[in-house]
C-alpha cells in the first residue's frame, strides 16, 4: 500500500474505516461491494449523504456474460464464507449456479463436494481474473476435477446435472432427517407446514422440536425458525439436519423449554407446539404473540386432546384429528401397522 493507503484485514471491521469519518476517504473492493460485500456494511452505518459508490461489473455480471446465461434465470450465492450445503436448496437438474468462493483450493473442495453428492456429472466452470488480461475460463465435471487452481480464483458456475435435488411439496421423507424416533412424520409434518402456512421473511417458533424437521421445512421456504428443544442430544440433532440442508443461517436453537426459553426471543408470525403442551405453556406463549399470529399444536395423548378441545371452543380456529396407517410386513404377510392418532388444533391470535 502505498503512503495514503492501507490494508482493511479480514475479517472485515467496519470500525477501521468509520475512523475516518468526516475526512474524504476511499473503500476498493472487489467484485460488488452490495453483494456478501463491504457496502451494505459500510452504508447501515453512514449518514446518505456521506458517501458514494462507483461499482463496477459484478463477477456475477462478467461470468453471466462470459457463459451467455441468462443472469435473472441463474442463482447466485456468495460461498466465500459459507458452507457448500448452501446449494442443497437450489440443486436441481438443469439449474444454473454462479458461486463466489475463497480461492482455488475451494473449487476442487466444492467440486469433491458436488461429486460426493451425486452432482459429479454437472458441468463447472472455473473462472479465474475476470474482466483482466489474465482471464481464463475452464469447463470440467466435478467427478473428474484436476488441475492447480491454487490462488485468487474468486468465482465458479455450475449447471446441475446427475441429481435429482429436494422435492418442493411439504413433507420430506423422515429418511431424509437425523433423529432419534422424536420427530413429526412426514405426513402429519405436511398436514402442520400447511396450517402454519410458510411465507418467505417470517419467523417460527418450533417448541419441542425434536428433530427440527418443521423448522427446516420453514425455512427451506425462505422464513428463519427459533428451534427450542430442551435436550441437548436434539439440538445437535437439530443443528445438523439445518447444517445438511442449507439452511443452518435461518435457524437458531434454543436449549431449554417454553415458557422460560421465550424471554427475549423477537415476536414470532407463526408457532408450532409438537408436544408437552398444557395450559401454563399455552397461556404463557398466547400472552405473547401479536394479533395475526398462527399457532399450530398437536396433542398424541388424551389429556392434551381434552386441552386442545377446551382451547378451540374458547379460541376457535380448527380441529382435526389424523389417523395414519401403513403396511408392515408379518412373517410371509402384510398388515397394517397404524400410529397413534394426532390430534391437530390451528388458530390465528
Amino acid at each position: 500500500m502505498g503512503a495514503c493507503g492501507r490494508p482493511w484485514p479480514v475479517p472485515y471491521d467496519a470500525d477501521i474505516v468509520l475512523s475516518c469519518r468526516g475526512r474524504p476517504t476511499a473503500v476498493l473492493a472487489s467484485g460488488d461491494p452490495f453483494w456478501y460485500g463491504a457496502g451494505a456494511s459500510l452504508a447501515e452505518k453512514l449518514d446518505r449523504s456521506e458517501w458514494v459508490a462507483h461499482s463496477a461489473p459484478s463477477t456475477f455480471s462478467l461470468a453471466a456474460a462470459r457463459l451467455g446465461w441468462r443472469l435473472e434465470s441463474a442463482v447466485c450465492l456468495g460461498l466465500h464464507a459459507a458452507r457448500f450445503e448452501r446449494l442443497v436448496p437450489h440443486l436441481a437438474p438443469g439449474t444454473r449456479i454462479i458461486c463466489l468462493v475463497r480461492d482455488g483450493e475451494a473449487a476442487g473442495d466444492l467440486a469433491k463436494w458436488l461429486s460426493e453428492r451425486g452432482w459429479g456429472a454437472s458441468a463447472f466452470w472455473t473462472l479465474v481474473a475476470l474482466g483482466g488480461p489474465r482471464e481464463r475460463i475452464t469447463e470440467h465435471r466435478p467427478d473428474g476435477f484436476i488441475g492447480d487452481l491454487a490462488g485468487n480464483l474468486v468465482a465458479v458456475a455450475l449447471e446441475a446435472r446427475g441429481g435429482q435435488g429436494l422435492p418442493r411439496s411439504s413433507g420430506l421423507s423422515d429418511e431424509l432427517f437425523v433423529h432419534d424416533g422424536q420427530i413429526t412424520k412426514r405426513p402429519i409434518r405436511a398436514l402442520a407446514l400447511s396450517a402454519l402456512a410458510p411465507r418467505a421473511g417470517e419467523r417460527l417458533w418450533d417448541i419441542g422440536a425434536g428433530s427440527g424437521s418443521i423448522s427446516t421445512e420453514w425455512a427451506l421456504c425462505g422464513g428463519t425458525a427459533t428451534a427450542i428443544e430442551m435436550r441437548e442430544d436434539r439440538a445437535a440433532n437439530i443443528r445438523s439436519n439445518a447444517a445438511a440442508f442449507g439452511v443452518a443461517h435461518r435457524i437458531a436453537v434454543v436449549a431449554g423449554s417454553a415458557p422460560e426459553a421465550l424471554a427475549g426471543l423477537d415476536v414470532p408470525d407463526a408457532v408450532f407446539i409438537g408436544g408437552g403442551l398444557d395450559i401454563a405453556m399455552f397461556d404463557a406463549v398466547w400472552s405473547r404473540l401479536s394479533p395475526g399470529t398462527r399457532l399450530v399444536a398437536h396433542a398424541v395423548t388424551l389429556e392434551t386432546e381434552a386441552l386442545l378441545g377446551e382451547l378451540h371452543r374458547q379460541h376457535g380456529g380448527e380441529l382435526m384429528r389424523a389417523e395414519i396407517a401403513h403396511v408392515a410386513p408379518l412373517g410371509r404377510y402384510r398388515s397394517w401397522e397404524a400410529a397413534r392418532p394426532v390430534v391437530q388444533w390451528s388458530a390465528i391470535r
